[in-house]
């Protein structure tokens, strides 16, 4: 039985100019990244790349048309390597331009009706401190066709280098920060308890909530701009939290977030942050032994207060970050929340799997009701 996996090679550079030298960029090398990200910190290198700005082919999550706009647009560009710069879109979009024999649509990836067979080099630099999909082997993108999201888990699309510059977090609003950033603590968190989890997973998971906590309760009590003290260290947390799950896994959290993220569009930081704690009281509910108690455990001791409340603790911190809304705000309707909860059983198996306890189609509509 497999323990634990790591397919990439980590560095870190100071700055942007460091890492483009270092790793000697050249006319080979197709670099997708944003504007705002290239103007201050790659357009005056001088660099000879092709780039692709992703938000000229659309805003907001990643998707199967956006993918596709740009391999259309990028067809026939001869290149070695894959240099992804920017947050969970522009990775997750990343990671297909890898694969061989796409042609222009996605779509038949996504659904494994093409081998997956790599034939380019992956290099990820992750602009925000949550996604940790810099070591992972998964995109995710909404399929607009099907209104959900899915993901590909494969380890052709596993980065070779992932590449840690602190600087790259300065420009980054702190909304985005903040909502990333609880993204990470997630996957640290759904990570731990999940049944796939080893003694291996639990180190990474615990380093990670454990700094990732830190720095959020520095932010509480010192204001925004703490977190440019310590941007290096969330997005080593999150590149640690990126190694748990990616080898433990992430579940119903994430599972329950797709119909929001897919229907609503609402960024997916955001959508897994209004389900963490109420699935993590389900699970204890249903399970209150286990894996379970250990967590609480750690938790209760990042948090400065007793087990039994961790959860109403673990509120309080994250909502002094960012305010939980209903899921009504987001555009939900009372009569989608059945068939909310019946799709996720439906598509989103590959996560479920990883949940501390199975969960019946009656809790995950009981979970959506208590937040609506």
């Amino acid at each position: 039985m497999q323990l634990f996996k790591l397919g990439t090679v980590i560095h870190e550079f100071d700055n942007f100019a460091e890492f483009a030298k270092g790793f000697n960029l050249g006319e080979r090398d197709l670099v997708i990244t944003n504007a705002f990200l290239h103007e201050p910190f790659m357009a005056n290198l001088g660099l000879k790349c092709k780039f692709v700005m992703q938000e000229k082919y659309g805003l907001g999550e990643p998707n199967d048309e956006m993918m596709n706009a740009i391999l259309r647009d990028t067809k026939g560009t001869d290149f070695d390597r894959v240099i992804a710069v920017g947050g969970g879109t522009v990775i997750d979009i990343s990671k297909l331009f890898v694969l061989k024999g796409l042609g222009e649509d996605v779509l038949p990836a996504f659904d494994k009706k093409i081998p997956l067979v790599k034939e380019k080099e992956l290099v990820i630099i992750p602009t925000t401190s949550g996604t940790g999909s810099e070591v992972t082997n998964i995109s995710i993108a909404e399929i607009k066709s099907r209104h959900t999201k899915m993901g590909l888990a494969d380890d052709a699309i596993l980065a070779d280098h992932a590449v840690i510059i602190p600087e790259l977090l300065r420009g980054l609003p702190f909304k985005f920060w903040a909502a990333s950033s609880i993204d990470a603590l997630i996957h640290a968190v759904e990570s731990y308890v999940s049944p796939k989890a080893n003694v291996y997973t639990r180190m990474c998971s615990l380093t990670a909530m454990n700094t990732i906590l830190d720095v959020f309760k520095g932010v509480a009590a010192k204001g925004e701009e703490y977190r440019y003290e310590r941007m290096g260290d969330m997005l080593m947390a999150a590149n640690i939290a990126g190694i748990a799950f990616g080898n433990a896994g992430v579940g119903a959290v994430h599972a329950l977030s797709y119909p929001l993220g897919g229907n609503y569009h609402v960024p997916h930081g955001e959508s897994n942050y209004q389900f963490f704690t109420t699935v993590f009281k389900a699970y204890q509910a249903k399970k209150p032994q286990g894996s379970i108690v250990e967590l609480n455990e750690k938790l209760a001791a990042a948090l400065g207060c007793e087990a039994s409340v961790v959860y109403e603790r673990m509120d309080d911190l994250l909502g002094r970050l960012i305010a939980k809304k209903p899921l009504r705000e987001y555009g939900m309707k009372d009569e989608e929340v059945r068939g909310f909860a019946e799709s996720v059983l439906q598509t989103q198996q590959r996560l479920l799997n990883n949940n501390y306890v199975e969960l019946s189609v009656d809790e995950i509509e009981a979970i959506y009701r208590s937040l609506f």
